[in-house]
């Protein structure tokens, strides 16, 4: 019975890379939402964000559910058998890419992200960066081959934001569209601000 009534859980991994804003965030609009949150943010994560942000590592552990340590390879999330929604990294380093596209885990964070691959759960990567070469893009074409969704933070400006957090709430709301989950942020094209989906 305590099987049937448990939240889904959804993996929010938090990579180095610039950005990390997107992941602290993603925590908070999950806060109210029927989901128990796993986090694995990586030692780089944390120092990006003392450098971009005022926000403490202690307070982003404390949006999530569960922590998990990021050289925890017995973790839970390290195992298919326990199960999840899948997992979303924001950002996504090209070294966390790289590693999750090898299969070549040095982390806990690409570990996860491994095996949500491989269990044939959703994993969206909200990949920082800017330009990328050749190798970037094929390395993201394997991914994308692989089933991962290759979610860049692209501003949408039909959507008019005012303040960078909205231009951040947009991207996440598209982010959480992709396992049906709602947190009434996105602002849709053709539907008056306000406007929820329940259809999912």
């Amino acid at each position: 019975m305590a099987e049937e009534t448990r939240r889904p859980r959804l993996i929010v991994g938090i990579s180095g890379a610039s950005g990390v804003i997107y992941g602290a965030r993603l925590l908070e609009l999950l806060r109210p939402l029927a989901v128990e949150t796993h986090l694995v943010i990586s030692r780089a994560a944390e120092v990006t964000l003392a450098l971009e942000t005022d926000l403490k590592p202690a307070l982003v552990r404390s949006r999530a559910d569960v922590v998990h340590a990021i050289g925890d390879l017995a973790a839970p999330i390290s195992s298919g058998s326990f199960k999840t929604m899948g997992m979303v990294v924001a950002p996504c380093s090209i070294r966390s890419m790289a590693e999750i596209a090898t299969g070549v885990t040095t982390t806990l964070l690409s570990r996860a992200a491994d095996v949500v691959l491989k269990e044939r759960r959703r994993l969206v990567l909200v990949v920082r960066e800017t330009p990328l070469h050749t190798g970037h893009l094929r390395t993201l074409t394997a991914l994308s081959e692989m089933g991962a969704v290759i979610a860049p933070p692209v501003p949408a400006f039909y959507a008019k934001p005012q303040t960078i957090t909205a231009m951040i709430d947009q991207t996440l709301g598209r982010v959480l569209d992709l396992f049906g989950l709602e947190t009434g942020v996105l602002k849709r094209w053709g539907e008056p601000p306000g406007v929820e989906d329940h259809t999912g």
